[in-house]
């Protein structure tokens, strides 16, 4: 890549295109949003509708006054701020392939994927209800992850398949031991990270799990949860190139705005599974 040759749209829309590819977490939000995002401190607003209400319909009978639906209005703070500044030498670049810049650019979508994801999961606190167990073993999880299930729809999530359990990969290793066949459908269509399904619903493997340790046992806050439960505002704000002023180098800086919320915590579930450390 050459300064010259540098658009800053077409490079925003590749490094969307690259994370939307690497992410997991953000991938499971809702991210249908309208907001004017500027800077940090930017709001988002969200707005619902209430409960419709369902009656007994008589032939031939007037029904009554239409009910007027309430609207909910909650907001989103773009709190999250994330900024990266590479540089490549010329002679490292007349050395290298042309495609040098763009495998930096990758890597660059990688590691601000994993900061959003991560930045998700951190939003475990907001589960609607928690299950809890010390020893997770392959023994037991494929049950906690049922239970999991069992509680969304008793909250009234009726398809499975909107159902997305995330895990780390050490709650994925027991997943994986307890012996049971994972439903993949088409295993050519399975998306990045997802190791199968159970009971519909979709298994995600994530390194950016939140995690905590108590005497040696690591405690995975792994989630069940369907994709209106947390909604994910972004913007990449900035991305430029330029020519730093004491190197003979092409240079890349960008912006990644973004801020996330729990909105439906009922349809979210924390597994909050310990796992003893080897």
């Amino acid at each position: 890549m050459a300064i010259s040759n540098f658009i800053p749209t077409v490079w925003s829309e590749n490094l969307y295109t690259q994370l939307d590819k690497k992410y997991i977490a953000v991938r499971h939000c809702n991210r249908e949003f309208e907001g004017d995002i500027k800077e940090k401190g930017s709001m988002v607003n969200i707005v619902g509708v209430g409960d419709v209400s369902v009656f007994d319909y008589t032939k031939d009978t007037d029904m009554s006054e239409p009910q007027a639906l309430s609207d909910t209005l909650r907001t989103l703070s773009i709190n999250q701020a994330k900024a990266f500044n590479f540089q490549i030498d010329d002679i490292d670049r007349a050395q290298c392939t042309p495609k040098l810049m763009n495998e930096a650019m990758k890597i660059a979508a990688s590691a601000l994927a994993n900061a959003a994801d991560a930045h998700v999961f951190s939003l475990f606190t907001g589960a609607g209800s928690t299950i809890n167990e010390a020893e997770t073993t392959a023994a037991n999880i494929i049950d906690h992850l049922i239970d999991a299930r069992t509680r969304l729809f008793a909250n009234n999530v009726s398809d499975a398949s909107d159902i997305v359990i995330e895990v780390s990969p050490a709650v994925a290793a027991l997943i994986l031991k307890a012996k049971i066949e994972l439903s993949t459908d088409n295993a050519d269509a399975l998306d990045n990270g997802c190791i199968g399904s159970i009971g519909g619903c979709k298994i995600y493997v994530s390194n950016n799990i939140a995690s905590s340790d108590i005497d040696g046992t690591v405690f995975y806050k792994c989630l069940a949860r369907t994709k209106r439960a947390i909604a994910f505002a972004e913007q990449l704000s900035e991305i430029n190139a330029y020519r730093p002023e004491k190197r003979f180098a092409d240079a890349v800086k960008g912006l990644h705005l973004y801020g996330a919320k729990v909105v439906y915590p009922n349809e979210m579930v924390l597994l909050n599974l310990g796992v003893v450390s080897a």
